[in-house]
């Protein structure tokens, strides 16, 4: 598997709340540049639309708000990635749904974190939803 170099940096901070507050000032700026769902443009999807809100619902999902602050900040990087990476990502089939495909794509911070972002992919809409994204073991 191929990896990304983001020029981003983690977010800072330990705490929820700080490491929260940064990641919602970048994702207002996202927010505000459409009217209807959140989205962000694709390089390797040719710059198609990657949805932005079956993550916010899987992150809330989390119980433990230790894995919700690891996971968020990743946040700058993760976007980045998506943004302007055209690496071949891993692909595979869900084994529930035929119609659906799983892409996770690897990438190292410019602090030197390795990450990864899952997207999944409807085969019939063709529409592509950001499920997750999280760094490799710490």
């Amino acid at each position: 598997m191929e990896v990304f170099k983001t020029k981003a940096k983690r977010l800072p901070g330990s705490d929820i709340r700080e490491v929260r507050k940064s990641a919602f000032l970048i994702f207002q700026k996202i927010l505000k540049k459409s009217k209807r769902r959140p989205y962000v443009r694709s390089a390797y999807f040719n710059k198609e639309k990657v949805f932005l809100n079956v993550f916010w619902e899987h992150l809330f999902t989390k119980e433990n708000w230790r894995d919700r602050v690891r996971r968020l900040k990743y946040l700058p990087p993760a976007f980045e990635l998506i943004q302007k990476t055209r690496l071949d990502p891993v692909s595979k089939e869900n084994p529930n749904r035929q119609d659906e495909i799983f892409h996770r794509f690897a990438g190292i911070t410019s602090d030197n974190h390795l990450f990864y972002v899952q997207i999944k992919e409807n085969k019939r809409k063709s529409q592509k939803w950001l499920i997750s994204f999280f760094p490799e073991n710490e």
